[in-house]
Parts: structure tokens; sequence; C-alpha cells
């Protein structure tokens, strides 16, 4: 098999701006291009840093493209476009709760970054990729979190982890970045990503007021979820929520001190793995290659 081009998939997080990084500095091979899918709903600190990032890079030879499948916010609150269901917290009728099927990353990540790596490699579609012919893919998924590393789906793109090869945890990539004066990069997710824990939330609403109201919102629009299926004049079969304590995310329990932040501040070692994820969300943000999904609820 004949690797034409090493390319890395772009989150603008933690991890693959440490790679990004570490190609420009030579510790690692050269990337021939980086690809950033944009949902067109990213906060605006992470095309601030994007925008470095493509400065950056550009001086060591790694052009940065931008692709897209679309905006998902505004394509969600479209009757007459399909709805890419995103991971929203669901409160049925009867009282049950449930998750939405993650089909967003899908459909506004993945998508996107395959048509972009094949027209790379020469063969847009709907050409075929001939037979050996693939790029190699560099993810940013380190130690911590090795379970989540995976094959691609498709022949002609061949998944590499630098950071497993390194050794490397989140906690390695954030020393790595502070020391090469990358400190203040945050992790990479749409505004109302419902994988957001407390901690990002307060963020958005204390810093970013636009962006909270953005979110707050577009909660409030899909209470009924897609809505496609109510211009189709589908049942529900529940409501929508972004926050994970199914109420409205304006008035959501954001402000809650948890365990594992009273742990953060006074140094002590807790069992705090639930308070955690409440209040740190999912540590990954939107990972493309390694998403986590919830179960499939019919709306």
């Amino acid at each position: 098999m004949t690797s034409s081009l090493r390319l890395l998939s772009l989150g603008a997080g933690v991890q693959s701006t440490a790679l990004l990084l570490l190609a420009c500095d030579g510790a690692i091979p050269k990337f021939d291009a980086a690809i950033f899918a944009d949902t067109g709903w990213e906060p605006r600190a992470v095309y601030e840093h994007l925008g470095r990032l493509e400065e950056h890079a550009a001086t060591y030879g790694i052009p940065v493209y931008r692709v897209s499948s679309g905006n998902i916010r505004d394509d969600a609150l479209d009757p007459e476009h399909r709805f890419a269901s995103m991971p929203l917290y669901v409160l049925n009728q009867d009282g049950s709760d449930g998750m939405a099927r993650r089909q967003c990353t899908s459909e506004y990540k993945l998508k996107p970054i395959k048509a972009k790596a094949r027209e790379l490699l020469g063969y847009p579609h709907p050409t075929p990729v001939p037979k050996g012919v693939y790029a190699e893919t560099a993810i940013g998924i380190s130690l911590d979190e090795i379970g989540r590393a995976r094959d691609s789906d498709v022949k002609y793109l061949r998944n590499v982890f630098p950071l497993l090869d390194l050794k490397w945890t989140r906690k390695d990539c954030e020393r790595y970045l502070r020391s090469v004066g990358w400190g203040s990069t945050a992790k990479s997710a749409c505004i109302g990503c419902p994988y957001h824990g407390n901690r990002q939330w307060r963020q958005i609403r204390d810093e970013s007021p636009e962006e909270w109201a953005d979110a707050v919102a577009f909660d409030a629009a899909i209470r009924n979820g897609s809505a496609r299926a109510n211009a189709a004049g589908k049942d529900l079969r529940g409501s929508m929520f972004l926050h994970r304590s199914r109420v409205p995310l304006g008035e959501a329990p954001i402000d809650r001190v948890t365990r594992a932040e009273w742990a953060d501040r006074q140094g002590d070692l807790l069992d705090a793995v639930a308070d955690a994820q409440l209040e740190e969300g999912d540590p990954d943000g939107c990972s493309p290659w390694a998403c986590r999904s919830g179960e499939a609820v019919a709306t």
C-alpha cells in the first residue's frame, strides 16, 4: 500500500493543537496538510485560535484547510433541512429520560474531512480511490483515552496516533502548550454542545454573553426536537434539552459547586467521578474520530 499524504485531523483543541505544533517544531514528522471541519457554530475563541494556528503553520509550509458541510445551528432549526441529530438530552412524556443519537459528528466533521482528503489524494468523489492508495491521518488521541483510538472506516484513510507513540496524556499536551506559548488553547466544541460540563456553560455565560444568549435561544428552539419532523406533523415523543438536568438552559443548575471542584480547590483526592463529569463534561470536546454517542431516541 502507498501513503502519498500525511494529514492531520485538526479539531483545534488541546491534543490536535499539540500535534500541529510538534510537527512545526520537527519533533514529529511534518504534515502535508491539516484539515479543520467547521460546523459553523464554533465559539469565537476557537476561530481566533484557529486563525493563529493557520498563520503559524503556514510559516512551516503546512496549509490548514477549513471544510464544512453547513451551519449546524441553522440546519437544525430549518424545517426544510434533514436534521443531523445532536446528542440532546431527552425527557420522554412518560417521565423516563434518554439521549438522542449523535449524528452531528458524522455529518459536520467526518463527512467534509473525508471529502477533502479524497480531493488532496487526487480522487474527489465520485472518482474511486485506487486500491492501495491512502492518506495517513494523524488523530489527536492521548494515552489517557487510548480506548477511543480506532481504525478509519474507509480504506483511503489510515489513522495514526502520534500522541500514543509519544506516550503523552492530555496533561502532557497542556504542559507542552504552555511551554511554547499556547497555554490558552481551549476545548473545541460547538457553542451549544450538549457535552459541555457546568464549567464550560459558566464560562460561556460569564465571558461570552452573546454566545450564551445564542445557546439559550437554541435550547428553547429545539424543545420539540427536529424542526423538519415538526413541520411534517410527526408526533412528539419527548422534550429536548442542551443541559443534562433536562431543564431549560437558562434555568439549569450550572452554578452547582461539585465535589470535584472542591477537590481542585483544596487538593484533596475524592471519589468524584460522577460530579467531575457533570462539572467538566466531555474532556475531549468534539472528537471526530472517537466520539461518544448516546442511545438512539425517536423524536
